[in-house]
């Protein structure tokens, strides 16, 4: 069989993929070797970024209201046991100024994994993409014209042909492996064991606390669902102790505790040094594996790297741009990957156990976002004396950053006018005049400040919703300029 894209992994970052490229129209089969989702989830809570993808194609309405989204699950607490004495709670960013800038028309998602990824994987059926379930992979061989991969499902394998593959299979992705792309950071730091259970105790998170940090027991979080998991050192436990430790780690031994499952966890840190090679690109962990944080850098971080590559391919797929274009994958993701790894360890969140803390910057929680600074081909202007990443006010609207959310009526943000081809933000119809020849939607927006604007200029809107390029004041040869802009952001070379 033919397809344009051979998505490998089925976890929230090979979905993502799945769904934004069916979303653009593109055909596209992903293939996953278990039959459904993990009964342990890892993630839990999408940032608001995620949600304005989600938004996007879509999913908004259809994702269900959790006491996450209201902050629940950040906050981190020291305590003798989940009803017991208190102590210090540790900050993931430290507490800043209230300020009134409003980054963004939605909020967070606090859905477990389990829960988001049939969610996403449903629109993407829904959008056209065909997911094969319970279908590994067995080998895969790419050419100057496409990839072959052989998979097998219930029956005999059959050989699947595709334009480009994207990897999404794990951090152990045996992709990768073929490729030999190497990888770099920490790497490997301890193993956990983990129990998942259903117990009533949402009268204790009342003051919005949602992780604990119980002595000589462990870690414990909630799903935000009635579910909990607590993590314990790695050895073996049996069922009773197992229920030992839960009662230890909750205070008390008077509740109906049930014990869903239990895990063990790979806790490691790294990046790989290529995010593709040839036809072949690596998403979510296969691409960075960094361990789990308050800043949420794991499944956000991996579907935000499905969405970059999804305008790419689906515009080089129709032949709008150049195959050069996917050389900015790579360029723009993988510093990103590297700057999370980085701002990880420069926190005091429970990893730094395994070796010494980071003493880079620290970034925001909104910087890190809704502000990290892309630097490529594919974008005009972002230099590299810019730092990595600021909050959006800071940045007001400087080409390789995500366009700045400013409403444009009640319930209509800008950010809804982007994701479906390149928009010229604007208020003057000499930029109206010069976008009609390029296939580039023109969209009046009265509030240019925001996009560091004067009256007369103009601000070039990538599919992804990123500022390619801006001219501050109307040029001497508005049309000359935006061409040469569209030109060279289109085609990923300068």
């Amino acid at each position: 069989m033919k397809t344009q894209v051979l998505v490998v992994g089925g976890g929230l970052a090979g979905t993502s993929a799945a769904l934004f490229l069916a979303w653009r129209g593109v055909d596209v089969t992903l293939v996953e070797k278990h039959p459904g989702s993990s009964p342990h989830p890892r993630a839990v809570g999408f940032n608001a970024r995620v949600g304005e993808l989600l938004r996007a194609v879509g999913l908004e309405q259809e994702l269900p209201a959790s006491r996450m989204s209201k902050g629940f699950g950040v906050r981190r607490v020291r305590a003798e046991s989940l009803v017991g004495k208190r102590y210090e709670e540790t900050f993931w960013t430290p507490p800043a100024e209230l300020s009134d800038v409003e980054y963004s028309p939605v909020r967070g998602v606090g859905v477990a994994q389990d829960r988001m990824e049939p969610i996403l994987r449903d629109k993407a059926r829904e959008l056209g993409a065909d997911i094969r379930m319970s279908t590994r992979m067995l080998e895969f061989a790419q050419d100057d014209e496409g990839v072959t991969a052989v998979v097998q499902g219930d029956g005999e394998p059959y050989e699947i042909r595709a334009d480009y593959l994207v990897a999404a299979d794990g951090h152990r992705s045996p992709v990768r492996e073929q490729l030999g792309i190497t990888r770099t950071g920490r790497g490997f730091m301890h193993t956990s064991r983990s129990v998942l259970f259903r117990a009533p105790l949402d009268e204790y998170l009342k003051d919005g606390i949602g992780q604990f940090v119980i002595d000589d027991v462990g870690f414990l979080t909630t799903y935000g669902d009635g579910r909990w998991v607590l993590m314990l050192d790695d050895r073996e436990y049996t069922e009773p102790e197992l229920r030992q430790k839960i009662f230890q780690a909750i205070g008390r031994d008077d509740l109906d505790v049930e014990i869903i499952t239990t895990g063990r966890w790979t806790i490691s840190a790294s990046v790989a040094d290529r995010f593709g090679q040839g036809r072949v690109f690596l998403a979510g962990d296969a691409a960075h594996t960094l361990p789990p944080s308050r800043g949420g850098f794991g499944a956000n971080v991996g579907i935000e790297d499905a969405h970059n590559l999804a305008w790419k391919l689906a515009a080089v797929l129709t032949g709008e741009s150049r195959p050069s274009l996917l050389d900015t994958y790579d360029a723009e993701r993988r510093p990103v990957a590297t700057l999370c790894h980085q701002q990880i360890f420069a926190r005091n969140d429970g990893h730094n156990r395994d070796g010494q803390p980071d003493d880079g910057p620290l970034h925001d929680n909104n910087a890190m976002h809704f502000g990290v600074l892309y630097r490529s081909a594919a974008v005009l202007g972002a230099g590299p004396d810019l730092p990595p990443a600021q909050l959006p006010e800071q940045w007001n609207g400087q080409p390789g950053t995500r366009a700045p959310h400013v409403w444009v009526e009640p319930g209509k943000s800008t950010l809804d006018l982007f994701q479906r081809g390149w928009v010229l933000v604007a208020n003057d119809e000499l930029w109206a005049d010069a976008a009609k020849p390029l296939n580039v939607r023109y969209e009046p927006v009265a509030r240019l400040d925001a996009f560091g604007l004067s009256e007369k200029g103009a601000s070039l809107i990538r599919p992804d919703g990123y500022v390619a390029w801006r001219a501050t004041d109307l040029p001497d040869d508005p049309e000359r300029e935006l061409a040469e802009a569209f030109r060279t952001s289109s085609a990923g070379t300068r």
